[in-house]
């Protein structure tokens, strides 16, 4: 089984999102250079997130997404709903729980595996936060494009505006 493009970028998109989280909005120039993805993909891609309600965009010259909540309350099967609909890895096997039925019903052996499979990918999306997926530490190049990181507290400022950061760590 494997998700499409579409759902590795929005994933990848929605973790870049989450990077920045509490800095202001992203513009999708700024995440399709840092992800290497192509824009107009991106703007494809984000459009179904904001109507979900899992990303908010901003208008004008410091504009672009955000998420609409936490990364440690969005969920990765939200994500991957919105961006992949119902997925199976069989017709018998539907992620969404349904049963559907196919001509070999009745003899099928395989189903089992199938429900299996897909109650395994379920439960994975569905534990897996935002938060999670995202990187140990993180390169920090002046995430506030409005501000200029003032001096760590602990330890001393060189004056290079790259500093290594740890998820929830407090920065200018």
């Amino acid at each position: 089984m494997q998700f499409s493009k579409r759902s590795e970028y929005g994933v990848r998109v929605m973790t870049e999102l989450a990077v920045h989280y509490g800095f202001g909005p992203l513009s999708l120039t700024e995440i399709a250079r840092d992800q290497d993805m192509p824009l107009p993909y991106l703007e494809q891609i984000v459009a179904p997130l904001r109507r979900a309600g899992l990303v908010i965009s901003h208008q004008g010259v410091h504009g672009g997404y955000e998420l609409s909540r936490t990364p440690s309350d969005i969920v990765m099967s939200e994500v991957i709903d919105v961006l992949e609909g119902t997925m199976a890895p069989m017709l018998c096997a539907p992620l969404d729980g349904a049963t559907m039925l196919c001509g070999r019903e009745g003899m099928c052996g395989s189903k089992e595996l199938w429900r299996r499979v897909r109650d395994a990918v379920c439960e994975a999306l569905r534990t897996t936060t935002l938060a999670e997926l995202m990187p140990e530490h993180v390169p920090f190049v002046n995430l506030r494009r409005d501000v200029t990181p003032l001096p760590m507290l602990a330890g001393t400022w060189s004056g290079n505006a790259e500093t290594t950061v740890s998820p929830g760590s407090v920065v200018g």
